[in-house]
């Protein structure tokens, strides 16, 4: 079966539970896939990230298509799989952040959740924004090395 793009950027807040309301879109999304499980993880510039089962499978596969010998491609298996977690969408929409990714990338109240193709990231409103102000000026050049790079097959 073949997923739906996630795509869109969407504040959110986080409850004292660590739950935040999936969007709309994201959910329709995720329901024409029936998707019920999700998985978070760390990710990347002080982001987390939420893979559903079918894409954390994927990554996983890819993964294992590495040397299991090569020093990084242990260290990545041991860092993002040791703090990965399995969490279900609730019956209200919601997700719960594990308390350990939470404090871990010190996300606070405000999130922004944002689509990235076959997954979704979580940022701390203030780094996303960081983020954006600190790359957006660049989106030409850092789009003409995007679409540079050797395609992976």
């Amino acid at each position: 079966m073949r997923e739906e793009l996630l795509t869109g950027s969407f504040p959110r807040n986080l409850d004292d539970k660590h739950r935040f309301v999936l969007p709309k879109p994201i959910r329709e999304a995720l329901g024409r896939s029936n998707c019920s499980v999700l998985y978070i993880a760390p990710g990347t510039d002080g982001s987390l990230v939420v893979y559903t089962e079918q894409s954390f499978l994927e990554l996983g596969e890819q993964l294992g298509h590495a040397s299991p010998t090569a020093r990084d491609i242990r260290a990545f298996g041991r860092l993002f799989y040791a703090r990965a977690h399995r969490v279900e969408i609730d019956r209200q929409g919601r997700v719960r952040i594990p308390a350990d990714l939470a404090n871990l990338f010190a996300l606070g109240k405000e999130i922004m959740l944002v689509g990235v193709r076959d997954h979704m990231e979580v940022w701390g409103r203030v780094q996303w924004e960081k983020y954006l102000s600190d790359k957006q000026p660049f989106y030409d050049e850092i789009a003409e090395n995007a679409f540079s790079q050797p395609r992976s097959e």
